[in-house]
């Protein structure tokens, strides 16, 4: 690692608008009168982005009727009495910032446990947090982090948090979280008041959290309009007492998704029943995330970014896009450059961490876009014909360069609405280009992609559906869920994989959430009928308390669908209902018709598919909880921990039951090798996978 001087560190605190607190020449006890006072600081405290001799510290500090204050003492200590007090510095307490406070903790140890607090001038202080330095880049012992995503405080409950830490706590100091990195839906901006919807969320109880002063009503939801709105979705979030306890025992690393902004968002565009510019919402939702989660993030220019400013925007619709169908309206750009997330990490010897944002920069969506309309399959819900997105999203570069004039659908050749059109892209240019510079540049054993949307295909075989069903699949090939992530971006999609095959870059995983689900696979261009040549490894994790697929087709989809089967099995025992569409996913549809017909699974396998997703170890649609990375030099392992449906907070320390645990074991493989992932642990029952 190479040393940065105080001189430097000041100057990395100033650009981050934040106060430096450098190490003391020697630690000793504590000499300020600190009283806890939790109801003045009630979104607790947070320490985030760690380096090997740094990380940034947070809280804030709300005035009150009774007490207001105008800075803070901020100390950090190598015990949690804080007898020994290794930093020390004040901090100014303002009303731009919606009083938050960020502080840069420097000239630390590497791998080390840290405390600290905040304390006001009138002796009043937050709760003690805990943060971990990262190791040094020559440290050589395996690493571990928990990875998450999707948590939705209105509709369920943090327990996945409280499980996390009564585990970690139980854990050798060696085996411990290092951090955790949340990938995306920190908050979701989508709000149903309970008034507006008594029914509640499928069978949940819908929380009174968040009121937007300004915010907009659309069918029976409400999404925020201004700052002001952004920044109580943050405050209502954060008072939830096991996500609080989560970000003051471990640094978090956070990458967001499309709900820190918009639910159908992209760039600065909103889709509610048509895309409309948004770019005034999208510098509010850059200014609360960035007020609300501290972060060692840049400007445009790619320098650490000073004091949010936020860019004098209006909404105005986009008619012009570059060839990555960025569009090019100038407060467009502004509002999407107005805070650069993209950024790696290097923990240790064995791990470079990559994270990439991967809505900020994406052209629009196909499934959501007009040139998807005709292609929209009737009867077949939550599924889009793979071999049409393929066609739409390569637009003219599709086969090489010569796309179709038409694409065959229901029985009928429709014309092809983007066949002159450049190929789609999550990425975007000049993040794209950072991104394939870092993995090529990169001499970690281990390349994590902090991914945020999911790469394995999750498709179903529809084509082989018995004709006694009476419905016929309207496309050739198979049907792909999903449309939003990477599914949906094929074209890039292989652009990446082939650059990993073409250049050997082995130890490649990425790392997901936004799915709602468990997935463990390796990557290849493409699935049987094509050629299947696995290049990487993806995990996916279930959501920390939002609901998945397998809820929303266990409530939504009529008992008398002809497809329900495929979907959703009901033991004739008068079991719960359970994911049939996790055996339909890894073994296709004439699996789970069986089992819905005979009841016994391995007997139903006898009718799978083995083509349909050779790619997939794999697959739990319903699962919620979170996932733990434990790499060393030669081997990288990921453990799913599933918790029941976090329908309701428990009391309970450990969070209540445990519905499985699951690893996936894959080696380091050899250039030009093929990565292969192993079962190695499992504990409790499998939603029918086999």
């Amino acid at each position: 690692m190479t040393k940065i001087t105080r001189r430097k560190f000041i100057e990395i605190a100033s650009s981050m608008s934040a106060v430096l607190a450098w190490r003391l020449p020697v630690a000793g006890a504590s000499d300020v009168q600190w009283r806890e006072r939790r109801d003045l600081y009630p979104q607790g405290v947070a320490s985030a982005d760690p380096h090997p001799d740094s990380v940034i510290v947070w809280t804030r500090r709300q005035p009150s009727q009774a007490s207001t204050a105008k800075k803070l003492i901020v100390e950090i200590a190598d015990d949690s009495e804080f007898h020994r007090v290794v930093a020390k510095t004040e901090a100014v307490l303002s009303a731009e910032t919606d009083w938050t406070c960020r502080v840069l903790a420097a000239g630390l140890k590497p791998r080390r446990v840290y405390w600290y607090r905040f304390t006001d001038e009138h002796g009043f202080g937050s709760r003690v947090g805990r943060t971990v330095t990262a190791p040094s880049y020559a440290d050589n012992r395996p690493i571990s982090f928990s990875f998450v995503s999707c948590q939705n405080v209105q509709q369920g409950a943090s327990t996945a948090y409280r499980r996390m830490i009564w585990e970690d706590e139980r854990k050798t100091a060696e085996n411990q979280l290092g951090f955790v990195l949340h990938l995306g839906d920190f908050v979701y901006e989508v709000v149903w008041y309970p008034e507006d919807r008594p029914q509640g969320m499928y069978s949940r109880r819908l929380r009174d959290i968040v009121r937007y002063e300004k915010g907009e009503k659309i069918n029976d939801f409400h999404v925020p309009a201004t700052l002001d709105d952004y920044r109580a979705l943050y405050k209502a979030y954060l008072q939830d007492p096991d996500l609080q306890d989560a970000r003051a025992r471990w640094p978090f690393v956070c990458m967001w998704d499309n709900h820190e902004f918009s639910w159908k968002g992209w760039q600065s565009q909103q889709n509610f029943s048509g895309v409309r510019p948004a770019q005034t919402r999208k510098v509010a939702a850059c200014q609360a995330w960035f007020e609300y989660q501290p972060a060692r993030v840049a400007n445009s220019l790619g320098a650490p970014l000073t004091r949010y400013t936020a860019p004098k925007v209006v909404d105005k619709s986009i008619s012009n896009f570059d060839e990555q169908g960025l569009g090019l309206e100038e407060g467009n750009l502004a509002a999407i450059s107005s805070v650069r997330l993209f950024r790696a990490f290097r923990f240790g010897k064995n791990v470079e961490l990559i994270l990439t944002d991967n809505r900020s920069f994406r052209s629009e969506p196909l499934t959501d876009s007009s040139a998807f309309a005709p292609f929209q399959p009737k009867q077949f819900p939550y599924v889009a014909p793979q071999d049409v997105i393929e066609v739409l999203d390569g637009g003219r570069a599709y086969n090489g360069g010569e796309p179709p004039e038409t694409i065959r659908f229901n029985g009928k050749d429709v014309p092809n609405p983007r066949k002159n059109s450049p190929p789609q892209s999550m990425l975007g240019k000049t993040q794209k280009a950072w991104f394939l510079n870092q993995l090529r540049r990169s001499n970690s054993p281990w390349k994590l992609w902090g991914n945020s949307v999911g790469m394995l295909d999750w498709r179903i075989d529809f084509q082989n559906l018995p004709k006694e069903i009476g419905v016929e699949w309207p496309a050739t090939g198979y049907a792909a869920l999903g449309g939003d992530d990477w599914s949906g971006y094929r074209y890039e999609r292989a652009e990446i994989l082939n650059l990993v095959k073409r250049e050997a870059i082995t130890g490649f995983v990425t790392i997901a959430g936004d799915r709602h689900c468990f997935q463990a696979g390796v990557l290849s261009e493409s699935l049987p009928p094509k050629p299947f040549d696995p290049v990487a490894v993806e995990f996916v994790t279930g959501s920390v308390s939002a609901p998945g697929l397998f809820e929303g087709a266990e409530y939504g989809l009529p008992k008398d669908h002809p497809l329900r089967a495929i979907f959703l099995h009901k033991p004739s025992s008068g079991a719960p209902v359970q994911p049939a569409m996790n055996l339909s996913m890894m073994h296709g549809v004439r699996a789970s018709l069986a089992l819905q017909k005979i009841g016994d699974l391995h007997q139903a396998l006898a009718a799978r598919n083995a083509d349909v997703a050779p790619h997939l170890s794999f697959m739990d649609a319903g699962g919620h909880g979170y996932s733990v990375v434990r790499a060393a030099g030669d081997e990288l392992e990921v453990e799913f921990v599933c918790i029941v449906r976090p329908v309701e907070r428990t009391d309970r320390a450990d969070g209540g039951p445990l519905a499985y645990r699951v690893s996936h074991r894959v080696k380091r493989w050899e250039r030009k090798g093929t990565p292969r992932l192993e079962r190695t642990l499992l504990e409790g029952t499998l939603p029918l996978v086999v």
